[in-house]
């Protein structure tokens, strides 16, 4: 299910101006890459800032065989520890993943339209009735030979 995300992308992120901090974007590198022998697909994305200031995360998405979903868990750099795998689903070609919280509920989307990959991601805190954007990501698929940036 996850094939087409397959592969090394790179673009650009933008945040919006939140409570903990301004609008800004930063250079972004996704890879999507087939793990434990393909019953997996790891995640993993860095996004550098203008300053060279980086942030790192890790995930899997893997298929529940008990459950028609995809299972989605997350592991991120910013020294929280990890959380309870997510449960992801498939609508209209976009994969929405759901991550809940004490705090609140962060939902990611991902699709490719047009060979183009988008990650959008909103919050909803508290009782909000609604998810607030927060980030958009737009990348492009690398070829294969290119090298990878340290």
């Amino acid at each position: 299910m996850l094939g087409e995300f397959l592969g090394r992308w790179t673009g650009t992120t933008l945040w919006e101006a939140t409570a903990w901090g301004p609008a800004r974007s930063a250079e972004s590198e996704i890879v999507f890459s087939l793990a434990a022998a393909g019953l997996a697909v790891t995640h993993s994305y860095r996004h550098t800032d203008a300053d060279g200031t980086r942030s790192e995360g890790h995930g899997v998405f893997t298929t529940d065989p008990d459950h028609p979903e995809t299972l989605w868990y997350h592991v991120n750099s910013m020294g929280l520890p990890p959380e309870a795998p997510a449960r992801a689903g498939w609508e209209d070609g976009t994969l929405t993943v759901e991550r809940r919280s004490d705090r609140g509920t962060a939902r990611h989307t991902f699709r490719i339209d047009g060979g183009v990959l988008r990650h959008a991601a909103g919050l909803r805190l508290g009782r909000a009735s609604g998810f607030t954007p927060f980030m958009a990501t737009v990348c492009r698929r690398v070829d294969e030979g290119a090298s990878i940036p340290v």
